[in-house]
């Protein structure tokens, strides 16, 4: 299957510092695809670039076989690309509700009022908690739903293929297996996800396969299931065998591979 998004040979950086290392990698339609790393790895500058917020310097970013590589962000968006940046930012003087519609301010169809009012009770839906707290300012929301917010916000664009940026981050660990389950429901929607998370075991456990970045360049590739086995990995970004997360990390895998089951069946 041809790649969605196609990454090669990238290096961007900030000022004279170059972050990113001449990196390659893809995303298929219809799969979670994970990028791992510590702090400082490259991760977000990675998202920022094939969004368009920084300038890449070398190499090609291929959007459904289109190069996107020097377009502005707005066009990107426009082509289906949305990011869910990290720490959420949303606007916190304005309703959940309000944020809400903002996500679709940049979609090339001009929606009306009739398919926005279809969108926003699709979000509600899918996060019933937003539901009860519409009419709530953003900002006194919990960390938890403002991530549901930040999520849906950024499907009421109709991304195509959505980048998520550490939806983890400061988070309970009950709360981070919800968010978690909850892209993994997208995915089976149809949603194409490329994942930044610094929590290996519970981006591990809900993707397809996953990219290692180490410094700006990428040390490992491969199936998610065969990463979460790798001692390296472990050692490394799991803290080896037998941490208080496994419970987290098993119930989320559990939770897909019954999915998988019952789509089987189907």
């Amino acid at each position: 299957m041809p790649a969605l998004l196609d990454i090669a040979g990238l290096s961007a950086g900030y000022g004279r510092t170059e972050v990113l290392h001449g990196i390659s990698l893809e995303v298929r339609q219809g799969e979670i695809v994970a990028l791992l790393g510590a702090n400082g790895a490259g991760k977000s500058t990675t998202l920022n670039t094939v969004m368009g917020l920084l300038p890449a310097r070398t190499g090609e970013i291929r959007f459904d076989g289109q190069s996107i590589a020097s377009r502005p962000t707005r066009e990107i968006v426009h082509l289906g690309l949305v990011l869910v940046p990290e720490r959420r930012q949303l606007f916190g003087p304005m309703t959940v509700e309000e944020n809400l519609l903002v996500g679709a301010y940049a979609r090339a169809d001009r929606p009306g009022k009739a398919a926005l009012a279809a969108d926003l009770d699709a979000q509600f839906a899918l996060f019933p908690r937003l539901g009860e707290r519409r009419r709530q300012l953003a900002r006194s929301l919990s960390g938890g739903e403002q991530q549901m917010a930040a999520i849906a916000r950024a499907l009421m664009a109709r991304p195509r293929l959505l980048l998520l940026d550490e939806p983890s981050l400061g988070l309970a660990p009950l709360i981070v297996a919800q968010i978690m389950e909850q892209i993994a429901d997208l995915r089976r929607g149809g949603c194409t996800i490329l994942l930044v998370e610094q929590n290996a075991r519970v981006a591990l456990g809900i993707a397809d396969r996953a990219y290692v970045l180490e410094t700006g360049s990428v040390a490992l590739a491969g199936p998610a299931a065969t990463l979460i086995e790798n001692p390296a990995i472990q050692e490394a970004y799991l803290g080896g065998q037998g941490t208080g997360a496994d419970r987290l990390e098993l119930r989320i895998r559990a939770r897909a591979a019954k999915y998988a089951a019952r789509d089987v069946v189907r």
